[in-house]
């Protein structure tokens, strides 16, 4: 069975766990809970094909900033998670892209980029407009 290993990574309280939990249980975690780190193996298929994720949670805060490097280097695909009730966590994440492509020594690493917390608009930070410039800017 064909595995694909996949890095979240972002700033601390973006929603990486939460968007990770949700897509690999179906519910819901409410509460903040920092995580250092968490791995997560879900089956699903590609290309018609039974196949497994792996993905690692990474921790957003700082201190943990060195194992970024580690991380980067195990991961095959990466989902860079922001805020968008949260404009520093949009810069954060533009000095993760580099830092991915520093360590994979390639420009065209498979990366998906995700603006999370969209429900709360009332709160917003980070237009639609930001964040589209930065995903067609990237690719």
């Amino acid at each position: 069975m064909r595995e694909y290993k996949v890095v979240v990574l972002g700033s601390g309280g973006v929603g990486k766990s939460a968007l990770t939990v949700q897509f690999v249980t179906g519910s819901f975690i409410e509460k903040y809970d920092p995580t250092i780190e968490d791995f997560y193996r879900k089956e699903i298929e590609v290309d018609s094909s039974p196949s497994v994720l792996e993905i690692l949670d990474t921790a957003g805060t700082e201190q943990f900033a060195s194992m970024r490097d580690l991380y980067i280097k195990n991961g095959q695909g990466f989902i860079l998670v922001y805020s968008l009730v949260n404009q520093q966590s949009f810069q954060d994440i533009k000095p993760m892209r580099d830092q991915i492509i520093r360590v994979k020594r390639y420009e065209r690493v498979p990366m998906i980029l995700v603006g999370n917390k969209v429900d709360l608009e009332g709160e917003r930070e980070v237009s639609f407009g930001e964040g589209k410039a930065l995903a067609e800017d990237w690719n």
